[in-house]
């Protein structure tokens, strides 16, 4: 066998959930749309959207909870399209936990050992090492109604970690948690998952939580998986307007490209104001596209003569007033409109900044500038 085919045997061996061309339908609505991607060993992958875009159909189309209508889904190199869900080598963690109420966390956690008909002996070892792993000893022989949310969290993850799948589903986990508690079990189950190593399919709407959480995240919408990346990728570099949207608060603008200068292009927005920003590929000349920048990443100062002589192929500046500040404690957002722009830009000035929120104030005249690589172009949704 040659390198190339080695790297390609290695590269298949590495793919733990096999997702292709897969379409669900019900009557005339299409839930998952052609949504292809490949998942690999011991990564926590992210299906992130808005309600009803299709992502938890998807896992349950994994779960086997739901049948295709087309396409294919392997696990393990497994094709399960035919397979019921006890066939099937993963478990799924629900968001209202589905624990039994008449067993206890042991109880509960072995249940799926039971069902596989293993000694008594091998069961109490393994529940034994699930509950040291996700912080319950000494709550082995309490019952559902008498822990906290957090707990019941984590039984339903033992519960499935017990049976040692292939894949793990988690189907909206943290949903029903209050913020603290859902920030603590953010950093719990990234620590269990690399502990465990096994491969988490994680479904949630909770951009922040996809975020910390995930090596990989797919944004979907409408039924169809719009973008792959990083963390780093989907936040910074999103690709369409709906996902810098999705993603928080950002600022979009639209321009016409008027030309190509080295590793940027031209664009001309309202009443003539041009702006640089990275060449895309496959852009066409004269065509209107859409870029946008986050507003952690644009500063501003109060001296409009310390700014507007700038490059404009190095910075992008602009003059405005200040138009209203909203205190949010460590930093205040700011809403700016643009002078000669129908346009609010929105950036933040957190607390020991060059400009306190002390120093300045609302209808104030300011200029706002950030680095002309920061823009960055959408497709259109």
């Amino acid at each position: 066998m040659t390198d190339s085919n080695n790297d390609n045997a290695d590269k298949q061996a590495s793919i733990c959930l096999d997702i292709k061309d897969v379409i669900k339908q019900f009557s005339d609505v299409t839930a998952v749309d052609h949504v292809s991607v490949q998942i690999t060993e011991g990564e926590i992958f992210s299906l992130l959207g808005p309600s009803g875009c299709g992502k938890s159909t998807l896992l349950r189309l994994v779960a086997g909870l739901e049948s295709l209508d087309q396409g294919s889904i392997s696990i393990a190199g497994q094709l399960v399209n035919d397979l019921p869900p006890y066939k099937r080598d993963c478990s799924t963690v629900f968001q209202n936990h589905a624990l039994f109420p008449h067993m206890s966390v042991a109880d509960n956690i072995g249940f799926g050992l039971v069902e596989r008909k293993m000694s008594k002996n091998e069961i109490k070892k393994k529940v034994a090492d699930k509950v040291e792993l996700v912080n319950l000893a000494g709550l082995e022989s309490r019952y559902p109604d008498q822990l906290s949310g957090g707990q019941k969290q984590r039984v339903a993850l033992a519960r499935s970690l017990v049976l040692e799948p292939t894949v793990l589903l988690l189907d909206e986990p943290l949903a029903a948690l209050d913020r603290k508690l859902r920030k603590e079990m953010q950093v719990e189950l990234k620590r269990i998952q690399r502990e465990v190593g096994t491969t988490f399919l994680n479904v949630t709407h909770d951009q922040k939580e996809a975020l910390s959480l995930s090596d990989r995240i797919g944004v979907m919408r409408n039924g169809k998986l719009l973008q792959i990346g990083t963390p780093n990728q989907i936040y910074e570099t999103p690709r369409t307007k709906f996902i810098a949207r999705f993603m928080g608060a950002t600022n979009i603008f639209s321009g016409r490209v008027v030309s190509e200068i080295g590793a940027k292009i031209e664009l001309e927005i309202e009443n003539g104001l041009k702006v640089f920003a990275p060449l895309p590929e496959n852009i066409a000349p004269h065509s209107v596209i859409g870029f946008s920048v986050h507003p952690e990443l644009i500063d501003i100062v109060t001296d409009k003569e310390k700014r507007l002589w700038t490059d404009p192929q190095d910075e992008t500046v602009f003059s405005g007033r200040i138009k209203e500040m909203i205190y949010q404690g460590d930093y205040s957002e700011l809403t700016i409109s643009l002078d000669r722009l129908n346009l609010n830009l929105s950036t933040f000035i957190t607390r020991g900044s060059e400009y306190d929120t002390r120093d300045i104030r609302e209808n104030q005249e300011v200029v706002v500038f950030w680095n002309s690589d920061d823009n960055n172009i959408l497709l259109e949704d």
